[in-house]
């Protein structure tokens, strides 16, 4: 049984140009500019290689030079849609640096030179995919193994773009033998199930973005910018077990905005969130780019250190020493400013629950001894079952004496 090539083609090049519409459309829904970049190189090179085909050879020089010019500017979307993709703004000059190349040479090289056209242009091809690779290669937000799939489907892409118009040149009579051969029916079948696996991955690749993004919309606090409580442990736990392997100690703080229910009552809340919004931006920027921070409660925010307890309190100190000389002034005077902390240190591997337990305790020490000071943990239970163990003595000790306490 034999299949016509061209009526493959023009099927082939049917299925790419209603994925383009399809890509181009729900790019537009969701407003997704990587997927308007994406669908409209299907739709560019769905239409040369369905106007190349139509052609049958008919088609003068000039037309012919920008048809094939139409598709490498497609294949320089594609690797603009990666760069879109990831954030970065397109590269105009790029786009059509390709189709610039392809016309200088057919305009240089003599009509017979055909297979030095061919080679030219799958080297534009090659180079376009490569940019395209090293766009996904450099993209940070994925891990290596992630990353392969993503820099093999654009690469892929590029390439059967391209291998229509390619195989074009020897479809159109100067080669009967080749365009009757059974390899250009496997291309062009391959072609119509590529374009389909293609869309389907550029939607997983889309899907998986938008799905990060909500994982770290839940992990963020809305207000400050910084991780919420949830986001706070997850991170700390791998902080935790990082330093646990290299044998490093772990220092955890809790700040508390010192007397906030009266700040909120003399100013308001939307003053009460600037002062928050203050203070997440002195422990920020008072912390190193390795530490951890995160609102943790209303005015209650966490800070993960990997280093000494003694250290640990330093930091807390100079927190407190910045948000109390932030000098915030209302139009009824000013606005005391001042935080109580506390921290507790703890060899490799501790719990961050025992942590922030211990240092929970500090800061409750803080408060008695007048707010506005820094007080470090002076034990620290080697776990989280010794830690629960301990308090929960302690409060059985509690209603024990109460039972024994008798009006004067």
């Amino acid at each position: 049984m034999s299949l016509d090539t061209s009526t493959l083609y023009l099927v082939a090049t049917m299925v790419a140009a209603m994925l383009g519409a399809m890509l181009l459309f729900f790019g537009s829904q969701e407003n997704i500019p990587a997927l308007k970049w994406w669908g409209t190189a299907y739709l560019l090179g769905a239409a040369s290689v369905a106007l190349w085909t139509l052609s049958n050879g008919t088609l003068g020089p000039l037309l012919s030079l920008g048809l094939n010019a139409v598709g490498f500017v497609a294949c320089g979307m594609v690797w603009n849609a990666s760069r879109v993709f990831h954030g970065r703004k397109p590269n105009l000059p790029g786009l059509v640096l390709g189709a610039m190349a392809w016309i200088a040479a057919v305009a240089t090289l003599p009509a017979q030179a055909s297979t030095m056209r061919l080679t030219i242009g799958a080297g534009i091809v090659a180079i376009y995919a490569a940019l395209t690779a090293t766009e996904l290669w450099y993209e940070r937000r994925r891990t290596l193994q992630g990353r392969w799939p993503a820099i093999v489907v654009p690469v892929m892409h590029g390439f059967v773009l391209m291998l229509p118009i390619l195989l074009g040149n020897f479809l159109h009579p100067r080669d009967a033998s080749f365009s009757g051969s059974i390899w250009v029916t496997v291309f062009s079948i391959e072609l119509v199930l590529y374009a389909v696996g293609t869309v389907f991955v550029i939607f997983m690749l889309v899907s998986e973005r938008t799905v990060t993004a909500h994982k770290t919309a839940a992990s963020i606090d809305p207000l400050t910018g910084m991780l919420n409580r949830r986001g706070f442990a997850e991170a700390c736990a791998r902080v935790i077990e990082r330093e646990a392997h290299a044998g490093r100690p772990a220092t955890a703080m809790i700040f508390d905005i010192d007397h906030f229910k009266s700040i909120n009552d003399r100013f308001g809340h939307p003053a009460g969130d600037e002062i928050l919004k203050l203070f997440a931006a002195v422990v920020v920027n008072s912390l190193r780019i390795s530490d951890l921070s995160g609102r943790i409660g209303g005015e209650e925010f966490a800070a993960l250190l990997p280093c000494s307890l003694e250290e640990g309190v330093l930091v807390a100190e100079r927190v407190r020493e910045v948000f109390e000389t932030s000098g915030i002034v209302d139009e009824t005077g000013p606005v005391d400013t001042t935080v109580s902390s506390g921290v507790a240190g703890g060899p490799a591997g501790t719990e961050l629950e025992v942590l922030l337990a211990a240092a929970d305790t500090a800061l409750y020490q803080a408060k008695r001894s007048g707010r506005n000071r820094v007080e470090a943990a002076e034990e620290l239970p080697l776990s989280l079952e010794n830690w629960r163990r301990k308090t929960a003595g302690i409060a059985r000790q509690l209603q024990a004496g109460a039972g024994v306490v008798r009006p004067a």
